[in-house]
């Protein structure tokens, strides 16, 4: 039998055949088209607004955007951010590894924190630990049920910001220790099961097998929750702590700048904002690397492969771009 690759007529058209006369026309989007049109017109009307319409401000959010207020503002906010997310994701890890213990006791625990916390609002959560020095004036330290060694005044521990940290980390420790579970359930059995074969220690499974393999999972939803706590820190108002929101609101209640100092604010939160996003694109293209044969280019990579694309159309040499 003569096989197709003998057979140089079946794997192209002989000349003067009727496929000669093909025209070969290359395929058209025209609702990509349309939709690009409109979405670019609509792109043109909202900055054509924002630089027209004189009632922005712009030379007020400007001369307000780095003030020495708002810029102290700003870092209490990072503080607060940095402070909660770390006490809330390591409170939440220790709470996601109970609620898998085999230990009945540790494993109601663990639930009973995340449902007190999840139902009661965080707005309530902050001005009862604010509020907890009418509950227990002192603070003492020693044996359970016996003896204190030593004692401190509630108030003069557990302030403003202290009553913050509390309310926003072990709010956020709930939400955490869900994510940390959801991330080590998503690995699969049959490792657990090959690393005990091996002999491996479980504690060993946990932070060389478990765990890494759990980061691909909890790393989005960890940072979707670190970015609603950079949002969420402007609850503390209620405290009167002078993070940014505070501060913009008592700025604007001084000047009654208000719209202009609205938008200093949202300026903020999108720098913060996309520095933590850009962050969480590294941390997850560091943690695809046993997921993926290729990993994804970074946005550096991509500007100077669409750059050099461009290029090349106008008949740049191929070594321009670098």
């Amino acid at each position: 039998m003569t096989s197709l690759a003998s057979r140089p007529d079946t794997l192209a058209p002989r000349s003067g055949t009727p496929y000669d006369q093909l025209k070969v026309v290359p395929a058209r989007h025209p609702g990509r088209w349309v939709a690009t049109a409109a979405v670019a017109v609509l792109l043109a009307m909202v900055v054509n607004s924002l630089v027209t319409n004189p009632r922005w401000e712009w030379d007020v959010v400007g001369a307000y955007l780095t003030e020495e207020s708002i810029v102290r503002g700003v870092w209490t906010t990072i503080q607060l951010t940095l402070i909660t997310a770390v006490l809330g994701f390591a409170l939440g890890t220790v709470l996601a590894l109970m609620r898998l213990s085999r230990s009945p006791l540790l494993r109601a625990v663990s639930w009973g924190y995340t449902w007190v916390f999840r139902s009661v609002p965080l707005i309530l959560q902050l001005l009862l630990w604010y509020n907890l020095a009418y509950l227990y004036q002192t603070l003492d330290f020693g044996i359970p049920f016996g003896p204190s060694f030593a004692s401190v005044e509630t108030l003069s521990l557990i302030d403003k910001f202290g009553a913050a940290i509390l309310g926003l980390g072990l709010h956020q420790a709930a939400y955490s220790a869900e994510i940390v579970r959801a991330g080590i359930l998503s690995v699969d059995q049959g490792q657990l099961e090959a690393a005990a074969s091996l002999g491996i220690p479980r504690r060993r499974q946990t932070t060389r097998i478990v765990l890494p393999q759990a980061m691909r999972a909890i790393v989005p939803t960890a940072v979707n929750e670190v970015i609603g706590l950079f949002k969420g820190t402007s609850i503390v108002y209620v405290l009167a702590l002078g993070e940014l929101f505070y501060t913009v609101s008592v700025i604007y209640g001084r000047t009654q700048r208000v719209l202009p100092m609205l938008v200093v604010a949202a300026v903020w939160y999108v720098v913060l904002t996309t520095v933590v996003t850009v962050i969480q694109y590294y941390v997850e293209r560091y943690y695809a690397r046993g997921a993926v044969r290729t990993l994804p280019p970074t946005p550096w990579q991509r500007v100077r492969s669409e750059l050099a694309a461009v290029l090349s159309r106008f008949g740049a040499p191929r070594g321009a771009t670098r």
